[in-house]
């Protein structure tokens, strides 16, 4: 099971230094000379379009160089990538569209309980490092169905490792793709969500579809430089602006302070308070129409077949006609479907009828009041509750990610494999010190000089990003004073990152920097995820199960196909808009951790699990997690038809499904194995061997 580890030569090294040094350098003097050109008066769609194009094309070329059919270069790059560049590839594999244009929207709108992201995700990268990395390396084969395999004996095993791997690799690629359309639709000024998403898909597949994780591998290590400068750029010259310091990790607190002044004075604001009460009254309005929703309906359907009479007696232009007419078609069918499309559109408006848009205070840790009324206890419990088991989640899912844990099959020994781990550590805290920063500044940015600006006045971007997609952000002058207040100010978590540059008033060519570092974190992470779908599909179900007979050429070429399906179906389904892109990446953690943090864990330290324990486990813990999203997540309960009150158990939210998921799955892991007869001596032989990597 063990093969001979190739190393890497001084040489080599030296070689690769020099060209990533001069590709980090090529992309600055590119960005500086894209500057020049704004300057000069180069119009912003096709600056937008430069930035789009140029990368890709590199990543390109990239994947063309590094094509291969050969197993071990396809499968794991050769087991030759030094630790550094393993760890920049695995920063860039990690850092997907939910950090990058994700986690800095998630502080913006939850304040410091977004910090649990942080904990978790960097907190799973000691566990990888201590109970993963060294024994998947010394393991040396190509997946971790492979190791489930191997160590469990069988191919029931594999072939549930294999359908898991499927699932939550194919939750989080819908939404590296769903990124990868926000980006393409904002950059290019396409009329269509649905085209920019396909538009990006064939970025996605030129790397991945040529040279498997060898071109994956080296095409992430420039992914890694790109995102972390449109990262940095953007926050440094923020902090510069408002503070007149270039380090905004360090200064940030007294941006906060402000923040909190801000925060303090809107909540006590006259007009802010006339919106709520405006939204309130809406709210309310709905839950009339629900009491009479027959008559409700029939005087809706009336009132738009006389906005369309009357549009057309006056002879308005045919686009007013049709989006009056797409009015009307939109309208429910039926009593039941009003009922629920009012109820969810009156708790939209409660949640925006409260202080801050219903943001909690910056500052504060969980929502709440531990001191307060029962009512303010129970939600200080809850937030605290939620905030461990986000933790908890996110830690053991970072440790049971298949397209992270594969990583450590590239490195070539088991020292770089550990190395690897605290090089992506290091590259990943330079993104993960500097959210919080930005979250801060931005909402410093709003709450001083955007909110209060009068409805005429407002900045071309509101209207440029409402037009990408209005459930990311909307504007309604709901009191009719004609000035924004912050409570008419609808702004999603997956903008803000995006959206920082114009929000600051930063040159048009650094919105174009940090699209493209979007756009590298999404299509690293995809490509990352697509290869380890269909790797397991062609090498752990086809090769290892159904043709072991099969040679290499067929296998790579399987693989490749594989890909390209998968990659048209997340796609599909990402056009779709489904969910926000954090949910559903840290629903991807929960599914992961239930189904394969427990199997590896006790396979490599406990030597009485077997076959059926393993399974038992896998598909319990899977099961578990999965069908307590399905029963309390909006989206889900929608998708699978589920009419019945959400219940949640003590108060998790379904993203934290794995809290129970991961427990179910070792005890019914450890209770199954001893029931079931023991592995054989030498698998248990071959355990204690492996626990001691070198």
């Amino acid at each position: 099971m063990n093969r001979p580890e190739p190393q890497v030569g001084r040489r080599a090294r030296h070689r690769l230094h020099a060209i990533y040094f001069g590709f980090a350098l090529c992309f600055v003097l590119f960005v500086l000379g894209m500057g020049m050109l704004e300057r000069l008066g180069m119009p912003r769609q096709y600056i937008g379009f430069v930035f789009l194009a140029a990368p890709v094309v590199v990543y390109a070329v990239i994947g063309v160089v590094c094509r291969t059919t050969d197993a071990a270069e396809y499968y794991v790059a050769g087991r030759r990538v030094p630790a550094v560049y393993n760890g920049m590839a695995t920063a860039a594999d990690w850092m997907s569209a939910a950090s990058f244009i994700g986690l800095a929207g998630t502080l913006y709108l939850t304040g410091f309980e977004g910090l649990a992201y942080v904990l978790g995700w960097t907190g799973g990268f000691c566990l990888v490092a201590l109970l993963m990395a060294p024994y998947l390396r010394k393991f040396g084969q190509y997946t971790i169905p492979d190791f489930l395999g191997a160590r469990y004996q069988g191919h029931l095993p594999r072939l549930i490792g294999v359908g898991a791997a499927v699932l939550c690799s194919f939750v989080y690629v819908v939404a590296q793709i769903y990124g990868v359309g926000l980006i393409t639709t904002r950059l290019t000024h396409i009329a269509s969500f649905e085209i920019g998403v396909f538009l990006g898909l064939g970025g996605i597949l030129v790397c991945s579809f040529l040279g498997g994780m060898r071109a994956v591998t080296w095409t992430q290590v420039a992914q890694y430089i790109v995102l972390l400068l449109a990262y940095l750029v953007p926050v440094v010259w923020l902090s510069v602006k408002q503070t007149g310091v270039p380090f905004p990790q360090a200064v940030y607190g007294q941006q906060l302070q402000k923040v909190a002044e801000a925060e303090a004075r809107l909540k006590a604001d006259p007009a802010e308070l006339s919106a709520i009460q405006a939204f309130h009254a809406r709210a309310n309005a709905l839950g009339d129409k629900q009491l009479h929703a027959t008559e409700a309906l029939a005087s809706e359907r009336a009132e738009v077949r006389q906005r369309i009479a009357a549009l057309q007696k006056a002879d308005a232009p045919q686009y007013l006609v049709q989006a009056a007419e797409r009015q009307m078609a939109a309208l429910p069918k039926d009593e039941a479907g009003a009922i629920v499309g009012w109820r969810a559109e009156r708790e939209a408006l409660e949640a925006r009828a409260r202080p801050l848009a219903g943001m909690p205070d910056h500052a504060a840790q969980f929502a709440g009041d531990p001191d307060g009324t029962p009512g303010q206890q129970h939600a200080f419990e809850a937030s605290r509750r939620n905030f461990l088991a986000l933790v908890f989640c996110l830690m053991l899912g970072t440790a049971g990610l298949p397209h992270i844990l594969t990583r450590s099959y590239t490195t070539p020994s088991v020292r770089e494999a550990r190395q690897s781990v605290a090089w992506s550590l290091f590259f990943i805290l330079l993104l993960y010190l500097t959210a919080p920063a930005l979250a801060v500044m931005v909402k410093f940015e709003i709450f001083t000089h955007l909110v209060g600006t009068p409805f005429d006045a407002l900045p071309a971007w509101i209207a440029n990003w409402n037009r990408v997609d209005p459930g990311l952000l909307s504007v309604v002058d709901i009191n009719h004073d004609g000035v924004l207040q912050l409570a008419e100010l609808k702004i999603g978590g997956d903008i803000i990152m995006l959206a920082t540059p114009e929000i600051a008033g930063l040159p048009y060519v650094i919105s174009g920097m940090v699209a493209a570092g979007g756009l590298a974190a999404a299509l690293s992470t995809a490509d990352g995820l697509l290869l380890t779908i269909s790797n397991a599909l062609s090498h752990d179900l086809y090769h290892k199960v159904l043709d072991p007979q099969a040679g290499t050429a067929r296998r790579v070429m399987l693989s490749k196909l594989l890909l390209l399906v998968v990659a048209l179906a997340a796609a599909s389904v990402a056009a779709q808009k489904p969910a926000n892109i954090l949910f559903l990446v840290s629903a991807a953690f929960s599914l992961a951790a239930s189904a394969f943090f427990p199997a590896l864990v006790l396979g490599f330290f406990w030597r009485r699990a077997n076959r059926w324990g393993a399974s038992a486990g896998m598909l319990a813990g899977l099961f578990l997690c999965f069908g307590y999203m399905a029963a309390t997540h909006p989206w889900l309960r929608g998708l699978f038809g589920i009419t019945a009150p959400a219940e949640l158990w003590w108060d998790i939210q379904p993203v934290s499904a794995g809290v129970f998921g991961v427990p179910f799955g070792f005890l019914v892991t450890i209770i199954v194995s001893l029931l079931t007869p023991p592995p054989p001596q030498e698998v248990q032989q071959w355990v204690e061997d492996l626990r001691h990597p070198g």
